[in-house]
């Protein structure tokens, strides 16, 4: 019984301390006389490279406490699309700076986890979320490959 009552408190204070590093990282500052906030994610994103990589290790660090927590595949598998959307654009130069004040990754993964432990959405393997991602893949790929052969053929009709 002791036992059960200390795992249940160790999620309580984990769930708390993701709550409360997703709110540093996305909302902790108001701008005066906007309903607008913003984190410390896109000002530390100011710097370049080691920004963005700090910004990532704290949300990877969020998911991979949540996942600690037995959380399923399907819902870790959607906040790390967050992170990685977050990584990839938040990387962009200037187009990155504005994105980060935008889209908040940690924040969308914070009501993620709430909507999985409150309302029981999110469960499963998430094997629908893989095909998705491997479809979106495959697109890109054929993409990519029909740009390098058309620059190819492009190149070939120049000589």
């Amino acid at each position: 019984m002791r036992a059960h009552q200390d795992k249940a408190g160790r999620l309580r204070n984990d769930l708390v301390w993701v709550a409360r590093m997703a709110w540093l990282m996305d909302d902790k500052f108001r701008i005066g006389g906007t309903r607008f906030r913003f984190g410390l994610d896109p000002v530390i994103n100011m710097i370049p490279f080691l920004g963005t990589i700090i910004g990532f290790v704290v949300a990877c660090f969020i998911v991979l406490v949540i996942w600690r927590h037995g959380a399923s595949r399907k819902l870790i598998m959607l906040m790390l699309i967050n992170v990685i959307i977050d990584l990839t654009l938040g990387a962009i130069p200037v187009i990155g700076h504005v994105f980060d004040f935008v889209f908040k990754a940690n924040r969308k993964n914070l009501i993620l986890l709430q909507q999985y432990h409150y309302q029981g959405k999110h469960q499963g393997k998430g094997n629908d979320i893989l095909m998705l991602i491997l479809g979106v893949f495959l697109l890109l790929t054929c993409l990519f490959i029909y740009l390098l052969w058309s620059a190819f053929m492009a190149l070939i009709g120049l000589l």
